[in-house]
């Protein structure tokens, strides 16, 4: 498969029918249940699964597709080949439960261990980032795509990321403390990603737990956006990894703030 620009319609639709079942449910007196690992599950989380999944397979029958509730089920493909799909039909579980709209339907494509294709959509807010190689976009309220891309860092300082529920404090203020910060933001989701391709914010480490579905549609994304995502000592983060768990990570914006950095990165 080579034409991935041809896959961004049929994606953005798949998130937009994913997001009206999660907002389905939002909106209703939902239950929440425990997964084995302790993190909450909803219908939703559900819902948008059955529905991505399927058009997944109609999409690209022959392509495995690696998704977080199928996976927490026991349903996980070990070894999954050169090319897959990593999902999170609800990224963000935390925040919709707090009904608080900072929650994402991930769908990333990944070829020889790089994600190549992105879509991120957030429901609450009607926003829809999408990537293939070398094109970055955004869609704001249902608008027509326009091209996004990582900000140069600015000289008054970084706008930095935090996840609003999933903060290892003291590593997080290590790992800034030579930075030049103008503010910090807190979010939920993988949105904190697309926010860096939009320009929206500089830094992003995510020092705790994360998996791949968490992050390859946002990588995707910063990567055609003029950004990246690395372990914190500046290596590249690879996927299909053995169980599609990822180390402490670090989204950065353009590679001047990377490469202005390096000393910060390598702080772990």
């Amino acid at each position: 498969m080579t034409d991935f620009a041809a896959l961004l319609p049929p994606l953005r639709q798949l998130a937009r029918q994913a997001g009206a079942a999660i907002l389905d449910v939002y909106g209703s007196d939902f239950s929440v249940a425990a997964k084995a690992d302790a993190s909450p599950v909803t219908e939703a989380d559900l819902r948008s699964e059955q529905i991505i999944l399927a058009g997944l397979r109609q999409l690209t029958p022959d392509i495995p597709v690696i998704s977080e509730e199928a996976a927490a089920a026991g349903h996980l493909v070990t070894a999954p080949g050169r090319c897959f799909w990593l999902v999170d039909p609800l990224d963000g579980t935390k925040e919709f439960v707090k009904r608080n709209g900072e929650f994402t339907v991930n769908i990333g494509l990944v070829v020889d261990g790089v994600p190549i294709v992105g879509i991120i959509f957030a429901p609450v807010p009607d926003r829809l980032f999408a990537a293939c190689p070398s094109s970055a976009t955004a869609e704001d309220g249902g608008s027509p795509p326009r091209p996004i891309s990582c900000r140069k860092a600015p000289a008054d300082g970084l706008i930095i990321l935090s996840s609003r529920s999933h903060r290892e404090p003291e590593r997080f203020e290590s790992f800034i403390r030579d930075f030049r910060v103008a503010e910090i933001r807190h979010s939920g989701s993988s949105l904190k990603f697309a926010l860096i391709a939009a320009g929206e914010g500089d830094l992003y480490p995510r020092l705790g737990r994360t998996m791949e579905w968490d992050t390859a549609a946002g990588h995707a994304i910063l990567r055609a956006a003029g950004g990246t995502i690395t372990l914190v000592d500046g290596s590249p983060l690879i996927y299909g990894k053995p169980g599609f768990e990822n180390p402490p990570i670090v989204a950065w914006g353009q590679p001047t703030i990377f490469a202005a950095s390096s000393t910060a990165a390598g702080k772990g």
